[in-house]
Order: structure tokens, then sequence, then C-alpha cells
């Protein structure tokens, strides 16, 4: 039986400016632990501490730029673009 996601939970994201974050699918809205599926609107200059994850994040940026910066570099991500972040 399929599972039917009425609306999404709002987490809440560490940063130096407010973002938000809407889990569909995930550990708090669904119980989901395989996989999270959110829609994430941060403001320009939006910056947040490191992170190592501990699964692949896949990012698909829909309008503006992302900036990321890992340890071998930066790379921007403009609209229409993704970028994956292995664990």
């Amino acid at each position: 039986m399929p599972t039917h996601i009425k609306s999404p939970s709002i987490i809440k994201a560490a940063g130096n400016k407010p973002k938000i974050i809407e889990e569909f699918i995930g550990r708090v809205n669904s119980k989901t632990s395989d996989l999270s599926v959110a829609r994430m609107r941060s403001p320009s200059g939006w910056v947040e501490p490191g992170q190592t994850p501990e699964f692949d994040e896949y990012t698909v940026v829909l309008k503006g730029m992302l900036r990321v910066t890992t340890r071998q570099g930066c790379t921007d991500v403009e609209a229409g673009q993704a970028i994956i972040a292995h664990k």
C-alpha cells in the first residue's frame, strides 16, 4: 500500500541566517531512515557549519546558485544543475 504524504514537516536548520527545510520523506515526517526528500529555501549569503554526511546527499538547485565548499575546493551549482555529497 502506498504512503500518501499530505504535507511536509518543517525542520530546524543550522546556519547564520534562517533557512526553511520542508521534509516530505525522511526520519521526521515519514519515519523513513533510508532516504530523505526535502525542499530547502536558503537566503542569499546563508552559511552552515561544515559536515561529514552519514549518507549520500543529492541536491538539485531549482533557483539561484549554491556554493559547496569541501576540503578539495569550491563548486558553484547553478539553477538546473545538481551535486552529490558522498558519505
